[in-house]
């Protein structure tokens, strides 16, 4: 028997526990470093859209200027998925740019 570490995909740190499963019977972990941003993350995931690589990909390549569906043919996913990605990220910047420019902080 071979035991592996589980990294975070955050920090990379090793400090991780299990934190239940989802529904459809995959292994949740959860990082224990506290100066990690990362909430919970699945091992291997089913879905490519879900991939935190895939996420920054959809990133880059909307910064760099493409479209969301030459995004999605790229990467081989949905471009619901491409523009739900979009919106999460915007609605994170803009709650961002409101606590830097509050006033009462």
């Amino acid at each position: 028997m071979v035991l592996l570490p589980v990294k975070c995909p955050v920090c990379n740190g090793i400090d991780v526990t299990k934190h239940g499963n989802t529904s459809n019977g995959k292994q949740r972990f959860i990082c224990k470093d506290r100066t990690c941003k990362g909430k919970t993350f699945i091992q291997d995931y089913s879905e490519k859209g879900r991939l935190p690589e895939t996420k920054q990909q959809i990133i880059e390549m909307t910064l760099n200027g493409s479209g969301i569906r030459d995004t999605a043919r790229v990467l081989g996913i949905s471009p619901a998925t491409v523009i739900n990605e979009l919106k999460k990220r915007t609605r994170i910047a803009r709650r961002e740019s409101q606590f830097f420019s509050d006033p009462r902080v």
